[in-house]
């Protein structure tokens, strides 16, 4: 018989997310192209990453 293999990530069970990854697209004012702002943080800060410039 086989044996299952369970693999559990992020430590602690219940734990859930501390952080989380953000991307927004910016727009540069020299060139008018396009770029991505990528940036790791805490859940609770998520909201105000997207509403800043």
């Amino acid at each position: 018989m086989a044996k299952k293999v369970v693999a559990t990530f992020g430590g602690v069970k219940g734990s859930g997310k501390t952080s989380v990854k953000c991307i927004r697209m910016v727009k540069s004012d020299r060139s008018g192209s396009y770029a991505f702002k990528e940036e790791m943080v805490p859940v609770n800060d998520a909201k105000d990453f997207f509403t800043k410039k």
